[in-house]
């Protein structure tokens, strides 16, 4: 038998990188990050614990590099349903919508995530290459958006989503979806009805009228 050339065994090394993300998330989701082992993801991959280990530098890596695989796919995916023409506007509610999006059907993994990153003791970006992916994605629908210098902008969306998203996780302070939606979509100047509103109109037009 022929020895498989390298660029099966990188195609192998890939296949078997996604199945340990998508096994993260799939049990981060049911159990919560302190409740899943690498062993239950190994299990739950299909894979030998060693392998965990030589793909990822420990848990943390593993939870961080995971969420942006989910976060990358989530945006690709969303601006794919697009229609061709659909404007910079668009397409950036859009995935606005998307990542907030993520916050409310998977809390336990978004989070797990922000904590991870916040700790003091433990915290750090991780700057992986699905993190990369999604940076870019951002990216360029900031340049498309018309941003003076895109790079820095993105820096500014990004503590912002993440700010969204804190708010909407923040257990036993929760705050409504609309508003911070609205918040967003101020800041760039993006018609309410764009991307997937969770209300008809903002906030401040379902306001009941004040008496006088």
């Amino acid at each position: 038998m022929a020895p498989r050339g390298d660029s099966v065994n990188e195609e192998m090394r890939q296949r078997s990188r996604r199945r340990i993300m998508r096994a993260t998330i799939d049990l981060v989701d049911q159990r919560g990050y302190a409740g899943t082992t690498l062993t239950d993801i190994a299990e739950r991959a299909g894979l030998a614990r060693g392998l965990l280990s030589y793909y990822f530098d420990g848990k943390r890596l593993l939870m961080q590099s995971a969420t942006h695989r989910m976060m990358h796919q989530a945006l690709s995916g969303a601006l794919a349903e697009l229609p061709p023409g659909a404007s910079p506007e668009a397409r950036l509610a859009r995935a606005i919508d998307t990542v907030l999006g993520l916050a409310m059907d998977h809390p336990r993994v978004m989070r797990s995530h922000l904590a991870l990153i916040l700790d003091p003791d433990t915290g750090a970006f991780v700057q992986d290459p699905e993190q990369q992916q999604v940076g870019a994605i951002l990216q360029g629908l900031l340049e498309d958006w018309g941003a003076p210098d895109p790079v820095a902008e993105h820096g500014v969306l990004r503590s912002a989503l993440m700010g969204g998203c804190i708010g909407v996780l923040l257990p036993g302070a929760e705050v409504p979806l609309a508003p911070i939606r609205a918040d967003l979509f101020g800041r760039y100047g993006l018609a309410w009805e764009l991307g997937r509103p969770p209300q008809p109109l903002p906030p401040e037009r379902e306001r009941p009228p004040t008496r006088g």
